[in-house]
């Protein structure tokens, strides 16, 4: 196999030197073909000029040698220089090397026309908070019902969307407790009534001296200890929602009732109902939710850190986007006084009209808080380029040139930022078309 390989690249060799020879040869030939056009060309050149330029041609005869010579290489010496020049060997545009501030930007026309120029100014300044929120009840307006005693749904008579007014029966219980604790009323009732006729009858024998008076002291006790007992049986009826006038009427006829009626404490909407018929509810359990939905709140949670620029009364515009940004004018009702140790916040709230019941508790919004107003060194929004985690601003320095310049801002009010370091008053700079500067400088610094 060695020896194939050997002899193959052998003839490889061969087939080289070969080729190589039969090529120098024809290149041999090319030349004289072309030096012996030249001559010819130079001869039939030489004739003219005798013919027609007899001088020109007599001064080059008696030219030096070298002359001549130089005259027969001049072609060949132009084709050289012309692919040199072909090849870009000539830098025909040199120019001059510098080091390019990467803060400075140098803008042509058309770049111009997007750029506009202000000034720095001291202005006045309403700092805006934006913080995100949501609507909720309006707790002052809002009741959550439950059971006043042990017992079994036997009805339901209220549905959720329903409004309702104060009193309304909005579902019907049996208990059992409640007849136990009607029994123990009127036993209370009885015991009183007694201990009272007791009490009189003892005064009477006490005037007569049958009695000693420690007799009648006693049975005076026992009359103030059963109104005691049977005004405790009133107040646990009251408590488990018997209203006076149902207690009365218990007590004028004995008839005792198990139905405990779930009464609306306050007038609004049912917004909410857990309960079934059947169910087996406790004093515990909240069965519906009423609220007055005329009027909302909006809460929000204001990092500690901002807590202190809010103060209630101050102005607040809501936004809610579910409603196409509709935007509603308020001010801060109310600002915690505590902060929430697992969020680091602060709650803030805006009451909010809600007479169309347009809004619905739960919607998201924004509120933005305006502080006081204040006199600041002012830069537009439109002029700060956010980069590497630093604010920039473009100052401009003369006709067609920029430079970049990092600055420390305050945060945004109404399309204006307060400048902390960074710019002075009076300062030029391009107040809209930063973000076209900025991209301008990237492009030049690349050297596109």
């Amino acid at each position: 196999m060695k020896q194939k390989f050997t002899i193959m690249m052998d003839q490889l060799k061969a087939l080289y030197t070969q080729y190589l020879a039969i090529a120098k040869v024809y290149l041999q030939e090319w030349i004289v073909v072309v030096i012996k056009t030249q001559h010819d060309l130079y001869v039939l050149t030489h004739e003219w000029f005798s013919a027609h330029l007899p001088r020109v041609a007599q001064q080059y005869d008696k030219s030096p040698q070298w002359t001549q010579k130089s005259l027969f290489y001049l072609p060949w010496f132009c084709l050289f220089l012309i692919i040199l020049n072909y090849f870009n060997v000539f830098d025909r545009s040199p120019s001059i090397k510098s080091v390019q501030d990467p803060n400075v930007v140098i803008v042509n026309q058309d770049l111009r026309n997007m750029i506009t120029d202000g000034r720095i100014y001291t202005g006045t300044f309403v700092e805006e908070l934006r913080a995100s929120g949501r609507v909720d009840f309006n707790e002052l307006f809002l009741s959550r019902i439950g059971a006043n005693v042990t017992g079994r749904v036997s009805d339901i008579l209220a549905i959720p969307g329903q409004r309702v007014k104060q009193g309304d029966i909005l579902a019907k219980i049996t208990s059992t407790e409640l007849t136990q604790s009607q029994l123990s009323y009127l036993k209370a009732k009885s015991a009183s009534q007694l201990a009272d006729q007791a009490a009189n009858r003892a005064r009477i024998l006490y005037k007569e001296d049958v009695i000693a008076l420690a007799e009648l002291q006693r049975r005076e006790a026992e009359a103030s200890s059963a109104k005691a007992e049977f005004r405790a049986t009133n107040d646990q009826l009251r408590v488990q929602g018997m209203d006076q006038p149902s207690i009365d009427r218990l007590a004028k006829s004995g008839v005792i009732e198990s139905i405990n009626n779930v009464i609306a404490t306050i007038p609004g909407e049912i917004v909410e109902r857990k309960i079934n018929k059947g169910q087996v509810v406790q004093p515990a359990d909240a069965l519906f939710t009423v609220a007055d939905l005329s009027t909302l709140w909006a809460v929000s949670e204001i990092p500690e850190s901002n807590a202190y620029l809010i103060h209630k009364g101050q102005k607040v515009t809501l936004v809610i986007p579910a409603l196409r940004n509709a935007s509603i004018e308020g001010v801060v009702a109310h600002v915690d006084s505590i902060v929430n140790p697992q969020t680091r916040t602060v709650v803030v709230r805006m009451e909010v009209p809600n007479k169309d019941g347009l809004i619905k508790p739960g919607m998201l919004a924004t509120m933005m808080i305006e502080s006081q107003p204040t006199e600041r060194l002012l830069v537009p929004s439109s002029a700060v380029i956010r980069e590497d985690n630093h604010d920039h601003v473009f100052i401009r320095e003369d006709e067609d040139t920029y430079r970049m310049v990092t600055v420390k801002l305050g945060p945004e009010g109404k399309g204006y930022r307060p400048v902390i370091s960074g710019l002075k008053d009076g300062q030029e700079i391009a107040i809209n078309g930063a973000f076209h500067l900025n991209t301008e400088r990237k492009r030049q610094l690349s050297g596109g």
